[in-house]
């Protein structure tokens, strides 16, 4: 999900990790009540809240049921400009579809990273590419918090 953002034109960066839930420093093998969820940096004034809410909706099912709160499908939102948007697009979808939509619209709370196997992993896929991107930052942080990591993970993917 997270390679689908990083083509998006005005995305900064992508990074996956985890929010939602009460406990601190999550991982992947101890979540706690966290969802994996996917940070997106972008920059307003070329691209929109409602263009990554577009983006959002075409690549999960939207009338699925949640099943587990580590992998449900939600909008974490961050102030209510962004809530008001995300449940505007939810009424949307459901008159689009015809059905009710389990999308949940959160508010966000800290977001933890994920593990570094898990950032750009489109892109770590693919070994020599990876190793040519990756050989140009000074250290993985900045790879991963790269416009050219996030586009290029997008385009691999």
């Amino acid at each position: 999900m997270e390679a689908r953002f990083g083509l998006l034109p005005g995305v900064i960066s992508t990074r996956v990790g985890y929010t939602g839930g009460a406990k601190a420093r999550p991982t992947y093998r101890s979540l706690g009540d966290h969802t994996e969820a996917v940070w997106v940096e972008f920059d307003p004034e070329k691209t929109s809240y409602e263009s990554l809410l577009d983006v959002f909706f075409r690549i999960h099912d939207p009338l699925a049921p949640a099943g587990y709160k580590q992998y449900m499908a939600a909008v974490f939102f961050l102030d209510e400009g962004q809530r008001a948007a995300a449940e505007a697009r939810k009424a949307t979808e459901e008159k689009r579809l015809g059905g009710k939509v389990r999308t949940g619209i959160l508010p966000a709370g800290p977001f933890w990273p994920a593990e570094d196997y898990h950032q750009k992993f489109s892109l770590q896929g693919q070994d020599k590419l990876f190793a040519e991107i990756r050989a140009r930052f000074p250290d993985f942080t900045a790879f991963v918090d790269s416009t050219v990591a996030a586009r290029v993970n997008g385009f691999v993917a």
